[in-house]
């Protein structure tokens, strides 16, 4: 048997930033995952702001190699599609253009394919002596001791002891569901479905992500995220009590734009689906909920922290991988396991996720009535401080400051 100060299930970008955080700060752990990488993860494969501003904080050599990474495209924001059709493009920094050598400024942001993007993060826990990585590991058996948690998987071939845990093995997580009491509630989770394409036309010229939010589809949307080597990401994700209660068919809803749907059917008569279309769910952060227990801390997706208006999660989870790294550590340094040590990384987490979340909330809720979604779209095209909130979202994580100053809502009205 194993024995190990923190274990951490699953090696995603929760996990992953997890242990790159411990090992930053000199402290051993074990990553368990039962995959083998590479290996393929159904989502929107967009790689915000957040992504680089996470790695950067976590070790500055992570985000410059990523930089360099080929396996992405450099995307510089997102363009917002109302039902009514208007459009709005936002910069993952405000005011993004090009420098006087007519060259593009570096990017923040990124389109890849989580196969690629998650085994660069493989790799980096690789590189790292602190960090011992069990892939092709199915975890069945969870149970807390007095000292600490006997982890056991594969039928009893794999054992291990841990003083902590940090669960970041996705939205399907057993442990989320069983011991945290967590489980899937229609109008917090959103039902998806992916594919790729290759030869759509009409993308952004920057590599801008587009999310359209059609009629139909509310509340939720179409996507197109391109891709390398011409190649987009392409998918629907609605409101999985919407779906219920309409009876939706995702992939029935998603040929039928691609065939049918004048702004699309252009766009997609020379391109050719080259994967199968796949499903997938998305526990949204739209509610707020207890991340940790005795001896335990959630992060990512199994901690239901997806963006409810975007669905971005890999910047959420690299942050709560990190904030977990953080207050691991300081449980250690105490000595203290306990759910009331562990109540600070909750505190973290939604101190710096919680007024973003929110907000995001509320314009998923908008998105419901589309005269008003409408409204805010067009009054956004010609509000400078409204483009810069939206921009924030992918980019600053934190908006609490920016949301406590007076000064932000006096321009915020008179579009100063």
């Amino acid at each position: 048997m194993l024995e190990t100060k923190v274990c951490i299930i699953g090696a995603g970008p929760g996990g992953a930033a997890a242990a790159l955080q411990l090992a930053q700060l000199g402290v051993e752990c074990i990553v368990v995952d039962k995959a083998v990488f590479p290996r393929d993860k159904v989502c929107g494969d967009g790689l915000s702001g957040k992504v680089l501003t996470a790695l950067n904080r976590i070790d500055p050599a992570i985000a410059t190699r990523l930089k360099e990474a080929t396996f992405k495209v450099n995307s510089w924001g997102v363009t917002f599609v109302s039902p009514g059709r208007h459009s709005l493009a936002v910069g993952y920094r405000p005011d993004y253009n090009t420098n006087n050598e007519g060259h593009k400024e570096t990017p923040i942001g990124y389109v890849a394919k989580r196969m690629d993007f998650d085994n660069f993060l493989v790799d980096e826990i690789k590189r790292r002596k602190e960090i011992s990585l069990y892939e092709n590991v199915n975890v069945d058996k969870y149970e807390l001791q007095e000292d600490g948690y006997f982890v056991s998987g594969n039928n009893g071939a794999f054992q291990v002891k841990a003083k902590l845990l940090i669960i970041a093995n996705g939205a399907y997580s057993s442990f989320t569901k069983e011991v945290a009491g967590i489980t899937m509630e229609p109008n917090h989770y959103v039902a998806g479905i992916r594919a790729y394409y290759k030869n759509v036309s009409g993308n952004n010229a920057d590599n801008f992500i587009e999310l359209h939010f059609l009629k139909n589809l509310l509340p939720g949307y179409f996507w197109v995220f391109p891709l390398p080597n011409g190649e987009a990401n392409v998918g629907v994700g609605i409101l999985s009590e919407t779906v219920r209660k309409k009876k939706i068919n995702l992939k029935k809803e998603m040929l039928d734009i691609i065939a049918n749907d004048p702004a699309f059917k252009e766009r997609f008569k020379d391109a050719e689906l080259i994967s199968n279309i796949e499903g997938y769910g998305l526990p949204l952060g739209s509610k707020v909920r207890v991340l940790h227990g005795d001896r335990y801390m959630l992060v990512g997706d199994a901690a239901y922290l997806i963006d409810p208006f975007t669905g971005e999660g890999i910047g959420n989870a690299l942050y709560s991988g990190r904030l977990a790294g953080i207050q691991a550590h300081e449980a250690l340094l105490a000595n203290n396991f306990s759910a009331a040590q562990l109540a600070k990384y909750d505190s973290e987490v939604y101190r710096v996720m919680g007024p973003e979340l929110k907000l995001s909330h509320r314009l998923q809720k908008l998105i419901r009535y589309p005269w008003l979604f409408n409204t805010l779209m067009k009054v956004s095209s010609r509000n400078k401080q409204l483009q810069e909130l939206l921009s924030c979202m992918f980019y600053e994580v934190d908006l609490r400051k920016r949301l406590t100053k007076p000064s932000f809502y006096f321009k915020l009205l008179f579009n100063r």
